[in-house]
């Protein structure tokens, strides 16, 4: 192989230096060697792989009142914005993690009147821009919201009027509208082998289960301003909060039907459920803090004080740390479960009263 330097150009067997003075010398027959001035490009390309690695949008927080999906690194760098449907509440991941899906609600929060908005915001991950939506028609204030991934297929519910829906992703299209019977309807969570629906009523304080399939719903009681619901690891409870009745209703998943309650600290409104099933972490708003529950005991082994009132509550991929965002405080604390401390406060823009937080999936 005959090789030139990057600064020369070949001709024939010969290699020139352009410009002024030009002279030429014979090409070099064998390896090539890069130039110092490449060799130099590679290693500073190296030296910031990994400064390049940790400006990874790692976070997504629905930043609600500014109707934007704010992208952060772990470390709380913001990074990055997307402009979505009015005032976001909730959001999911596609399977493939390709798209973000928000549920455009049109009003900060539930008890305010109005008829909302009626859309789907679809973001694209990667490219971090809005590339489509999905229009719900005639069922208004889209909030809760999950994905079957062998399907899928998104739930979604609706409080005007009170509806869960079954969309399509593919096709973007609502494949069906089911009645809950319940009041405001709020939150929702898949059962197992996402035959069942489980819609949390806040403004009747009860659980609606929804057969997807045919719409069957079986009323089930839980307790005052119902919220969030998470699924046990091995699908056989329920696990819902109720804020203003400060506890967590098991329901049987197999029979529908409430299974036991126990006592949380003030104000529940969001939880989940570490990765080894052992232990409930929930958001508690009243008391300005971060609870925690044994599952097998049922009841409260911990509380963790924050600086601010918090709303939403996410934890980590690896369940190490939780998320709490403190909407009016426009912060989002970061917990560690294992040392029950605040490790690190990300702040949002001012006003933007964040919301739902959720930690993506390395690119590595």
């Amino acid at each position: 192989m005959v090789g030139c330097s990057v600064s020369m150009l070949r001709f024939g067997k010969r290699c020139f230096a352009p410009g002024k003075g030009a002279r030429s010398v014979p090409a070099v027959r064998g390896r090539w060697r890069p130039s110092s001035r490449v060799l130099g490009i590679a290693v500073l390309f190296l030296l910031a792989a990994p400064l390049l690695r940790a400006q990874e949008a790692r976070l997504v927080i629905l930043e609600k009142a500014h109707s934007l999906a704010g992208f952060y690194t772990l470390d709380g760098q913001r990074v990055g914005e997307v402009k979505v449907g009015p005032h976001p509440h909730e959001m999911v991941v596609s399977p493939d993690g390709r798209f973000l899906y928000t549920t455009d609600n049109g009003k900060m929060r539930m008890e305010d009147p109005g008829p909302g908005g009626n859309t789907i915001s679809i973001v694209e991950i990667e490219t971090r821009r809005k590339v489509g939506e999905i229009n719900l028609g005639e069922s208004r204030r889209p909030h809760g919201i999950d994905l079957d991934p062998r399907t899928n297929r998104l739930v979604v519910t609706t409080e005007n009027p009170d509806q869960l829906l079954l969309i399509d992703l593919k096709s973007r299209r609502i494949l069906r509208r089911h009645d809950t019977k319940g009041k405001t309807s709020h939150m929702v969570t898949l059962g197992p082998s996402a035959q069942w629906a489980y819609v949390s009523n806040s403004g009747s304080g009860n659980v609606s289960a929804i057969h997807v399939a045919t719409g069957e719903v079986k009323l089930i009681p839980t307790g005052e301003r119902t919220q969030q619901s998470v699924l046990s690891r091995d699908g056989k409870r329920l696990y819902v909060v109720s804020k203003d009745s400060d506890q967590i209703t098991v329901i049987d998943t197999r029979h529908q039907e409430r299974w036991s309650v126990f006592a949380t600290g003030r104000g529940p409104s969001r939880l989940a459920l570490t990765p080894d099933g052992k232990t409930l972490v929930y958001s508690l708003g009243y008391a300005r803090s971060i609870g925690l529950a044994d599952v097998k005991s049922q009841k409260q082994i911990g509380q963790i004080a924050i600086g601010g009132e918090p709303v939403s509550l996410a934890l980590s991929r690896d369940g190490k740390l939780a998320y709490a965002a403190a909407q009016t405080s426009d912060r989002v604390y970061v917990l560690s479960l294992a040392d029950r401390m605040i490790v690190r406060v990300i702040k949002t823009p001012p006003g933007s009263r964040p919301d739902a937080v959720l930690e993506l999936p390395s690119r590595e």
